[in-house]
């Protein structure tokens, strides 16, 4: 009997051993990875909130967003790329959630460092968990949540042209409602010295992180301005020397004309105004704005994408303003 018992007891230590033992596996794979997130920052904790409280790291200043918690997905950045390049640009972010049990390639490991190295909570999830919390993208196991963006003013979009001592440029959105569109924008924005862009609070794409996810670093370079009334905006803009240009496939003068205008474009303050792929300019965007220029195009393309023909137009007035020697 006491053979049998002395047995069951091994029996039991080693069992309990192993756990122990796999246990400790598990405590060096998360050594280095941050303090442990408060409970509203952990996915699968009931207090959960997606981190929406939190400001982040390397957030601006301003106006935050309307609206109470974030639809889901819309405060994550998920995928091991995606992740990986938001923090090598620096994104604002408050955590990191990972898969339990993920097996890490060189991504995964520099995702992170990177995630430590900034002092940012990381927190285990199921693949449940992931799956809810990116409303269902293709997550690889990861996912970077960043904080609720933080708008600028208009007068700050002004001030930043006038300590670069550049005219402003700016490029104001009518009507343009997807993320991909915004994202593709601020690229365009920031390779052709756009001091900021201007969003309408409704009826408009708004900074989430699928526009984070496509614009990569220019989100963070390009500031983002969002008001009431775009039109009132624009006519304010207008009461202050703001030339509004409208861009528009209905436009009466070409954008390769841009530089033989009677007004300067290269010299003067621009709001670059673009409209909705389809519908182009809203009417009262149209009335408001001082020219309304169209690209040239074959006859057989219907339309461009919003984005595209932003890119176009601001290389032009970039090139203008390289010729007289601002840009």
């Amino acid at each position: 009997m006491a053979g049998n018992s002395s047995r069951r007891g091994a029996t039991r230590r080693t069992k309990k051993g192993a756990t122990a033992g796999s246990g400790g596996v598990r405590r060096r794979g998360l050594e280095g990875k941050g303090p442990t997130p408060k409970a509203s920052d952990r996915p699968g904790h009931k207090a959960y909130q997606g981190g929406s409280g939190g400001s982040g790291q390397g957030g601006h200043g301003g106006r935050q967003r309307r609206g109470d918690a974030p639809a889901p997905g819309e405060n994550q950045v998920a995928g091991r790329n995606a992740v990986l390049e938001a923090l090598q640009e620096g994104i604002p972010a408050t955590s990191l959630t990972v898969l339990a049990r993920i097996e890490g390639d060189e991504r995964v490991r520099e995702i992170l460092r990177l995630t430590t190295a900034r002092g940012l909570p990381i927190a285990e999830a199921t693949r449940t968990d992931l799956d809810r919390i990116t409303d269902h993208a293709v997550h690889q196991g990861v996912s970077l949540t960043i904080p609720p963006y933080e708008y600028a003013d208009v007068d700050e979009l002004l001030e930043i042209a006038h300590d670069a001592f550049e005219p402003p440029l700016l490029v104001a959105l009518d009507g343009i409602t997807d993320p991909r569109n915004l994202g593709a924008i601020l690229r365009s924005a920031g390779a052709f010295g756009v001091h900021g862009v201007i969003l309408p609070e409704r009826r408009s794409v708004s900074m989430t992180a699928s526009v984070w996810k496509v614009a990569a670093g220019a989100a963070g370079r390009v500031r983002v301005a969002q008001v009431t009334n775009l039109n009132r905006t624009l006519a304010d803009l207008k009461s202050r020397g703001v030339f509004a240009l409208g861009l528009d496939a209905e436009g009466d003068v070409s954008t390769r004309d841009l530089a033989s205008q009677e007004r300067s474009l290269g010299t003067e303050p621009v709001v670059l105004v673009v409209g909705a792929e389809g519908k182009g300019l809203s009417r009262l965007a149209r009335e408001t704005c001082d020219q309304v220029v169209s690209i040239p195009m074959g006859e057989r393309t219907e339309s461009l994408n919003a984005s595209v023909a932003a890119a176009i137009a601001l290389y032009e007035i970039a090139g203008v303003r390289e010729g007289t020697g601002i840009a």
